[in-house]
């Protein structure tokens, strides 16, 4: 988490706030940055976001990104 926090350009707090939810609106130049380092397009983030519970989650190349990001 550190590594992606400053790669990001982001304080490990930050991140920490983001996946516990305690930040519920982080500005959207904060996720496209996450999103940069962690190899996931914005578009591979908005469907995470969106889908409905039993929907697959995010494949192909950026999976173990975004698995990284929600877990």
């Amino acid at each position: 988490m550190l590594a992606t926090a400053l790669d990001a350009r982001i304080s490990p707090e930050t991140l920490r706030k983001i996946e516990s939810g305690r930040v519920a609106t982080p500005a959207f130049s904060t996720i496209a940055a996450i999103a940069e380092v962690l190899g996931l397009s914005l578009d591979a983030v908005w469907s995470e976001v969106t889908r409905s519970d039993g929907e697959a989650g995010v494949t192909g190349p950026g999976a173990d990104a975004a698995a990284r990001l929600a877990g």
